[in-house]
């Protein structure tokens, strides 16, 4: 969110960006308070989750959060909006771009009359994947009908017909979430919802590019009735617009500038979408162990679909993990042909968003002229 929100800043639109109170504390505690001092157009606002009060430097319980953002937060994003309006320091507020699973912004947005644009950070199969979970009911697979098929081999089960999905899938490479024995478990039901929910935007975007998840995003864009903006890698966007405006920096190392590092051959990653993005647009093989949400679908993907992952497993030993980093990162037969995939697959993302006419660069000045924009010009 932060690198979409430097690319829209460098584009010449004023930044207010909303944190919950928890992260923001959280941050402060970091980094400092000069971690939100920001820039004149560039601003930080926080809004109740209405979680227990906490200053514990831990995540929120996932499930807890959840329903507390689909049942106590739009009255506090909404009164932020208006109090933006009312303040005569800022623009009016033209334009709401929000996370995914934030779909409660759109009526927010629509309460003082602008669009709302919903940034899906994760990727276009895991967004399927999300999507997959009314084909996973009707085809009996999920909920689970006793915890003991997480590890009797039930997980196993190949599931080739998911819409829009790798024919290599098993039900063990969905999210994370289908794992469960209860119809009304939170996390299962609050992605359903968000998913129902995303036709209600203006407009979604994706970091990811086309040649990567072609076949997901066919699916994605023949479900949603609006236009889906492809922009990525967000990290190589954002390099590209540094010299036409200001942006704030962290002083300390970030992972990509690790993983550009000649000396790294090798990644291990939990498979979040952002680090799986970074590790691509770089070229870097990578060793996969997923934990949580879509991660799993990513991790197929990566090893099955574009050759540049391999597995860890579940039941992690130092043997395997040094066996598989060997042979990622010397190997003559799988991690020659991964190096080689994960080179292929970084050269075509310079392509998106380097070279003129590149479609990542195409896709954000339509973004930019054909919802932004227009917003701007319709309330003023």
């Amino acid at each position: 969110m932060m690198k979409l929100a430097k690319v829209l800043h460098r584009k010449g639109f004023h930044i207010t960006f909303v944190n919950t109170e928890y992260n923001q504390r959280r941050l402060i505690r970091s980094r400092g308070p000069d971690a939100i001092a920001g820039l004149p157009d560039f601003c930080f606002a926080t809004i109740l989750d209405d979680m227990p009060l906490s200053d514990a430097d831990a995540t929120q319980d996932p499930a807890s959060l959840c329903y507390s953002t689909m049942t106590t937060c739009l009255p506090h994003l909404k009164y932020l909006l208006h109090d933006l309006n009312n303040k005569s320091a800022t623009p009016l507020v033209r334009c709401v771009v929000t996370d995914g699973l934030m779909s409660l912004s759109v009526d927010a947005a629509a309460d003082i009359g602008v669009p709302c644009v919903l940034f899906w950070t994760s990727s276009a199969c895991g967004y399927m994947g999300y999507h997959s979970f009314w084909f996973l009911i009707d085809e009996g697979l999920t909920p689970l009908k006793d915890e003991e098929q997480v590890k009797n081999g039930y997980l196993d089960t190949p599931v080739a017909q998911a819409r829009g999905m790798s024919k290599h899938m098993h039900l063990r490479d969905f999210s994370s979430f289908i794992r469960t024995t209860d119809p009304g478990d939170v996390m299962f039901n609050f992605l359903k919802h968000e998913v129902e929910q995303s036709d209600r935007a203006a407009a979604v975007i994706l970091n990811t590019f086309d040649e990567l998840e072609q076949t997901a995003l066919d699916a994605m864009c023949s479900i949603l009735p609006l236009p889906v903006y492809i922009i990525s890698p967000l990290n190589f966007l954002t390099e590209q617009l540094a010299t036409k405006g200001r942006c704030l920096l962290a002083s300390w190392c970030e992972q990509e500038a690790v993983l550009r590092h000649e000396a790294v051959g090798a990644f291990l990653t939990h498979c979040g979408w952002n680090s799986m993005m970074e590790g691509i647009s770089v070229g870097v093989p990578m060793l996969c162990w997923p934990f949580f949400a879509e991660q799993q679908t990513n991790s197929r993907y990566a090893c099955v679909e574009w050759g540049v992952g391999m597995e860890v497993g579940d039941d992690v030993r130092r043997e395997a993990v040094e066996a598989r980093i060997r042979e990622v990162m010397g190997g003559e037969g799988v991690g020659k042909e991964m190096r080689r995939k994960a080179a292929e697959w970084s050269e075509i993302a310079v392509r998106a968003t380097t070279q003129p006419g590149g479609r990542s660069l195409a896709n954000l000045e339509s973004l930019f002229k054909d919802v932004l924009l227009i917003a701007t010009k319709n309330a003023e």
